[in-house]
């Protein structure tokens, strides 16, 4: 059975409707997923690189979750890339901890899917946006598994109607599923 590790940054989890309702259908889908939440373990932003490295080795699939903020990944997480990404651990002619591993990008977004397109209201597509995140797989000799996105995640602008907050939470948890069979295929 392959290992799965979710390296999850959101500043607030515990106030998130779209995160929450994520990670929480992927532990009931697996229960042996390993949940790194870095801002519950780093709240300093001092990350324990050994410590971090040593669970990526241990991995088989590698899935990032995160809300993207400002068209990234929150602070903590571009930290943890910076910080336990080091150069002859996950990239170099002597860097292949990583090597053949399966990187899957899962995120969320305030705004509609809709919108990331050319000429939309975020004026680039998603794959725009998430090339960093396939260059890095790229770099550390992954294999990119591309992403899992879900957008119109505001949840303090649909609390009030049941109908959208259902709507919401359905396709969270088909997210989850995705993530799920995605990283142990």
């Amino acid at each position: 059975m392959s290992k799965v590790l979710v390296v999850l940054a959101h500043p607030n989890l515990k106030e998130s409707f779209a995160n929450k309702t994520i990670i929480e259908k992927i532990k009931k889908i697996n229960a042996d997923i390993e949940i790194d939440d870095l801002y519950q373990l780093y709240p300093d932003f001092k990350i324990d690189v050994k410590k971090e490295q040593e669970k990526l080795v241990k991995a088989d699939s590698i899935v990032i979750q995160f809300p993207m903020f400002w068209y990234n990944a929150p602070a903590l997480m571009r930290q943890w890339f910076e910080s336990v990404l080091e150069h002859g651990f996950a990239y170099g002619s002597k860097g292949k901890a990583l090597e053949g591993k399966k990187f899957i990008v899962s995120f969320t977004t305030g705004s509609a899917a809709s919108d990331y397109k050319e000429g939309g209201a975020q004026n680039y597509t998603l794959e725009d946006l998430t090339k960093g995140f396939h260059q890095l797989a790229n770099l550390c000799s992954m294999k990119y598994e591309g992403f899992i996105h879900t957008g119109g995640a505001m949840f303090f602008m649909i609390k009030d109607k049941p109908d959208e907050v259902k709507k919401l939470s359905e396709a969270l948890e088909k997210h989850a599923e995705k993530v799920c069979e995605k990283a142990k295929k």
